[in-house]
């Protein structure tokens, strides 16, 4: 109870500060509450059926919404963003009336809905969606050209939402179970999307229409569409659940330098179910695909636009030489196969559960391979893009996400907590036991900060405060007085009482500060003090001269 008190307090402050700098609208509340007009049902299948046409960037297609009912309503809320638009909703051949709140609609259902009792709508919608200026960061359709001058066009929408193209219950607390995906495109292009193609049909008018079936929960960002004029391959990986359907499209005019990237995914799935546990889909398979734009964690559907270099783009985020060992698009976007895709955030505000997690598998990728210390090189060096600009959570219930240091002040935490522990043991059976329990769940930051703590037998309530929810750098300060090292931490929240190794003289040790002076006795004034670097800390010396 007292580390939910703590975290309702710094969070009622965060928010309280950020609404002096930002006023949150009725549409980031529709976006990111679990609004009544939500709360009555849960989804369990989506039915999408989408036809693209290149030529006018525009798209039509229908969206039977199936679901459980909870209790009794008669108003249920389906997103789409404009200025894509619903033209008609009908529940058992009948039509609906509905009405517009910005990108909300709320249908006005005729039937009574009845609890336990399961039920459908379809909704038929149109229009050209949102294009990206800078995917995947804005979101929307991105637009290109192969080689030969043939359409090359993909969706990423993480932060912009999925009902930017498509009608769902756009809130990442609730899943459908599975779901059917059919595009249709004009040849010779193809549409690559989640999970496995049971079947391509060839249309009168030229077109084909591509059948996608996803087996697993599905969170609505990653539902993605691909559409090129791609060539395929495929291979089998024998995993820790048996064989998994490995498959890759590409630009033709990069067959041949994809083939040697891509084999990079086989020693992914391997360090990364090492670490984490089998890979979380199975039964959709795992794909790469190629487009235009730097990648996105697509459940199942992985896409990739690195260059088919490794690093980052070519370069190295840690500047260690590491980074520059395997490919990131494909390491770390298939790391959010387990967090994002299976493991995902209830709400938006705790993105970082996908991000730092993610971030972090980076460094274990890099373990699995090169060693422990390679791995810590790694992390470490990439501590210099840390902005600490606000909170690593965000605002609940506004759809709003912290900071971008969810990636690497995220990942630096974990690896904090590592060294706290002390135990590679007792460290990777947490990461098995996280995975295993939050298996296709989605899941609030507590629950998470929860699992680790009790998982791991440590009190780390006021360290996911201090790295989570406040901005600053914990200052290790000491003294000599005396024979004594008098030691506290510094610029930091109340009660901060994170365990720190460090070398006093030739002597390692692990000391717990809190935020109050602390001594320890028989020591030499002018033996040197040393913060270990695996600590994202600074240390300060405030001996009077």
């Amino acid at each position: 109870m007292k580390f939910f008190l703590s975290v309702f307090i710094t969070i009622a402050t965060l928010f309280s500060t950020f609404a002096q700098t930002y006023e949150f609208s009725r549409l980031d509340t529709l976006r990111g509450t679990i609004t009544p007009e939500r709360a009555w049902w849960d989804l369990t299948f989506y039915n999408l059926n989408v036809r693209f046409n290149p030529k006018d960037s525009s798209l039509t297609g229908s969206n039977q919404v199936y679901y459980k009912i909870l209790k009794t309503a008669q108003i249920l809320q389906i997103d789409l963003q404009r200025p894509m638009k619903i033209n008609r909703i009908e529940q058992d051949g009948k039509t609906l009336k509905f009405t517009q709140d910005g990108d909300a609609y709320f249908v006005h259902l005729q039937k009574a809905q009845q609890p336990d009792h399961k039920e459908s709508l379809t909704i038929y919608y149109e229009g050209k969606p949102h294009v990206a200026r800078k995917a995947p960061w804005d979101g929307g359709f991105v637009f290109s050209k192969d080689k030969a001058g043939n359409p090359y066009i993909a969706t990423a929408c993480q932060g912009l939402g999925a009902s930017s193209w498509w009608p769902n219950k756009d809130h990442p607390y609730d899943e459908p179970d599975s779901m059917s995906i059919a595009v249709t495109v004009p040849k010779p292009l193809m549409d690559v999307s989640n999970g496995q193609l049971k079947k391509t049909t060839e249309n009168p008018d030229g077109t084909r229409t591509f059948l996608w079936k996803v087996a697993n929960p599905i969170n609505n960002y990653g539902v993605n569409l691909n559409m090129a004029n791609y060539v395929h391959w495929s291979e089998t990986y024998q995993g820790l659940k048996g064989p998994l359907a490995l498959n890759y499209y590409v630009l033709p005019e990069h067959l041949e330098v994809a083939k040697k990237q891509f084999r990079q995914a086989p020693m992914m799935l391997k360090a990364f179910e090492y670490w984490f546990g089998p890979y979380p889909f199975y039964e959709d398979g795992y794909k790469l695909v190629e487009v235009p734009y730097l990648g996105m964690e697509h459940q199942s559907s992985v896409t990739y636009g690195n260059g088919f270099k490794n690093g980052y783009l070519g370069r190295d985020l840690s500047t260690t030489g590491w980074g520059l060992k395997w490919d990131f698009i494909i390491v770390h976007e298939s790391g959010h196969e387990w967090f994002a895709n299976s493991i995902t955030n209830y709400d938006a505000a705790d993105m970082w559960i996908h991000e730092s997690f993610t971030n972090y598998s980076e460094s274990l990728f890099t373990e699995y391979y090169y060693g422990k210390e390679a791995a810590a090189a790694y992390i470490i060096g990439c501590r210099k893009l840390i902005k600490n600009d606000r909170p690593v959570v965000g605002i609940y219930n506004v759809n709003y996400s912290g900071s971008g240091d969810m990636y690497y002040k995220g990942g630096s935490l974990l690896h904090m907590i590592r060294q706290i522990v002390n135990n590679d043991e007792r460290w990777h059976q947490m990461l098995l036991g996280l995975n295993k329990t939050f298996y296709h769940k989605t899941v609030t930051g507590a629950q998470v900060e929860n699992f680790v703590s009790q998982s791991l037998d440590l009190k780390l309530n006021k360290v996911f405060d201090q790295y989570l929810r406040d901005i600053r750098i914990p200052v290790f300060t000491y003294q000599f007085k005396n024979n004594e090292l008098m030691y506290r931490w510094e610029n930091c929240v109340s009660q901060f009482d994170m365990p720190v190794k460090v070398k006093i003289g030739e002597t390692e040790m692990v000391l717990k500060p809190t935020d109050q002076w602390q001594k320890l006795s028989k020591i030499t004034p002018s033996t040197s003090v040393t913060v270990d670097i695996n600590y994202y800390v600074n240390s300060k010396n405030t001996t009077k001269s």
